[in-house]
């Protein structure tokens, strides 16, 4: 197992796995994102390899604005995490983690925070194992905004 920052050479390693994990999203406007995102000093990428094929990454980054549940500023936060089915279960998203987390401290994060959607029981257990707590549950809400009727 190997775990490697990722750079703008590794997107064609990197977008297919992010993909999996957000699916919702097109593939070239994904690449463009994380383009981008890694061009900023506060956003790490690193990818996870076994027997040289990637097969997981992490993002994480500096949280300025308020973390729900957190009392300090930066927080380091696990944007994403993700190991192709066949590379779960050996600890390598332990890995990644520890690695993020190392990373949040040398920036001068004392916390560390995630967030899950709510249907995501994987997702949940598995923070909990590694040692996050459960700092609150939101639901989202949205409606369209529409240009006031001018009145004569």
């Amino acid at each position: 197992m190997q775990i490697q920052q990722a750079s703008v050479r590794d997107l064609g390693a990197l977008v297919p796995l992010a993909l999996a994990l957000w699916p919702e999203h097109d593939a070239h406007a994904l690449a463009e994102e994380l383009r981008a995102q890694m061009e900023q000093k506060d956003t790490l990428f690193l990818l996870a390899c076994v027997q040289g094929a990637p097969c997981g990454f992490a993002q994480c980054g500096l949280r300025h604005d308020y973390v729900e549940g957190t009392r300090s500023t930066p927080v380091g936060y696990l944007e994403g995490i993700y190991l192709v089915p066949e590379a779960r279960g050996q600890g390598l998203a332990r890995l990644l983690l520890a690695e993020c987390e190392r990373w949040a401290l040398a920036h001068g994060c004392s916390e560390f925070a995630s967030d899950c959607e709510l249907p995501n029981e994987h997702s949940l257990s598995f923070h909990l194992r590694a040692g996050f707590r459960e700092a609150n549950r939101i639901i989202c809400f949205v409606k369209p905004l529409k240009e006031p009727k001018e009145e004569c």
